[in-house]
């Protein structure tokens, strides 16, 4: 076991980062179609226009990291905003609508993306003091990535504790059960689930900006992680932080580790895993609506 487990350590480190990077997408995702019950298919643009600022912004120093991070945090707002005004008068004519406005929104933007980028994947490259690589249990692995695994647990703490041990996660959970209630308190329902919305859209493009050394921006790249969202919030259980985090992790692992064991077989894994949980738990890991 030693042996295996020595043999394939890297690619279970690569399968961490991979997952909490899964998260930091998926999470998002989940609250907004959990909670505001609002399928949104441009959350993969999210990540991309994150992505994209990461390459245009930074130039290998902590200060151009952080102007991304802040640019990337004011475009998810923006565009958070902006997708939360488009399908809010959909809400109530069910979720293809939803899905047929929010596509058409990430086809446009992601097509002018490509206009200002071009048709390449782009490298990102991240700041020169995390680009080398340290020694862990004797194998050789990537600075960043270890600090991206640090960063990302550090969100998803935070995230936990924002929506399971706060004043603001019991707003938004009382919302979502009963609004006419909430609303006799005098509180405005609307600026609540306007606000999950664009949680969950800047934490998606911040996850750009962060990932794009680990999953570069490029045409496509928006297809594929919300293909990969949508199978860890199936897997998670919609609504549910800590069900993101365990079915992006797993994801993580089925991803990387497939690829290491059986290649030929490892892009059937990933939805081999989605059938499985769904049969044996068709809610997801976690209850619908739990935070």
């Amino acid at each position: 076991m030693s042996g295996w487990f020595n043999a394939h350590f890297v690619s279970m480190v690569d399968g961490v980062a991979y997952g909490l990077l899964l998260f930091t997408l998926a999470v998002g995702l989940s609250l907004v179609f959990g909670m505001m019950d609002v399928l949104n298919l441009a959350h993969g643009t999210l990540y991309l226009a994150g992505a994209y600022t990461a390459y245009a912004l930074s130039d290998g120093s902590w200060l151009g990291l952080l102007i991304a991070l802040v640019v990337g945090l004011v475009v998810g707002l923006l565009g958070g905003g902006l997708l939360a005004a488009a399908v809010a008068p959909l809400q109530g004519r069910g979720h293809l609508d939803q899905a047929a406005l929010t596509l058409g929104i990430s086809l446009i933007a992601a097509e002018v993306m490509v206009m200002l980028f071009g048709a390449e994947v782009l490298p990102t490259a991240p700041p020169s003091a995390l680009s080398g690589s340290v020694s862990v249990l004797g194998h050789t692995y990537p600075v960043y990535r270890l600090a991206f695994i640090g960063i990302a647990t550090l969100l998803a703490a935070l995230v936990y504790l924002a929506f399971e041990r706060s004043s603001v996660g019991a707003l938004v959970r009382a919302t979502v059960a009963d609004r006419d209630m909430v609303r006799t308190m005098g509180v405005d329902t609307r600026k609540v689930l306007f606000g999950v919305f664009g949680f969950g859209a800047a934490l998606a493009a911040v996850g750009g900006v962060l990932g794009a050394p680990i999953i570069a921006p490029g045409p496509g790249i928006d297809e594929r992680v919300l293909v990969l969202s949508l199978v860890v919030v199936v897997i998670g259980g919609l609504g549910s932080v800590r069900g993101a985090l365990l079915g992006a992790l797993l994801i993580g692992q089925v991803q990387t580790l497939g690829v290491a064991l059986v290649p030929s077989y490892a892009p059937f894994l990933l939805f081999g895993a989605m059938l499985l949980v769904l049969a044996l738990r068709p809610q997801g890991l976690f209850a619908p609506g739990r935070a």
